[in-house]
């Protein structure tokens, strides 16, 4: 009989456990999850000024390329300029990672405003939710793009600060 009432106490316990808020997000103090939000706010400020500094690069050399004539390749052939379809589809690959990354800094700010403003951090657990969808679609730009081992660098340390923050507001975090 008692092993009987201890594994019905075990179970009820686990299932409690089960319905209830994930235990991470019991574990973490505010301030905590202040450092996790932090993090993440960073990783966007360098994620942005990285993908602004490889853009004036980019607008830098072709400058340059318009100024110079093109050089033979080893067949003797020019290299040809980029059509305006090439062009325009590497236009709207940087649109679409551009506005993203816009909508994730506002997700993030929103985060950051209403954070501050309340007791309970559980509390903006929705604005969690909307940072880790913002995050999908950078992830799935990033990854149709080619946009260089800084930037594969850079999104992979902020994915990663903000799975840490979706994780402690058990929310599930991005695939990797």
């Amino acid at each position: 009989m008692h092993r009987t009432t201890l594994t019905a106490f075990a179970l009820a316990l686990g299932l409690l456990g089960a319905a209830g808020t994930p235990a991470a997000a019991q574990l973490m103090t505010k301030p905590q999850v202040a450092n996790l939000i932090k993090n993440v706010e960073d990783g966007v400020d360098d994620f942005r000024e990285y993908l602004e500094k490889r853009g004036e690069k980019a607008g830098e050399k072709a400058d340059k390329a318009r100024e110079t004539p093109p050089a033979s390749g080893a067949s003797g052939r020019r290299a040809q300029p980029a059509t305006e379809s090439q062009k325009e589809k590497v236009r709207a690959k940087g649109d679409d990672l551009d506005e993203a990354l816009d909508d994730l800094n506002k997700s993030t700010n929103r985060l950051r405003r209403k954070f501050d403003a309340t007791d309970k951090w559980i509390e903006t657990k929705n604005q969690v939710e909307e940072i880790v969808e913002d995050g999908r679609k950078i992830n799935t730009a990033v990854t149709r793009g080619n946009y260089g081992a800084e930037a594969a660098k850079l999104w992979a340390l902020l994915r990663s600060g903000i799975n840490d923050l979706a994780r402690a507001y058990g929310v599930p975090p991005m695939a990797v």
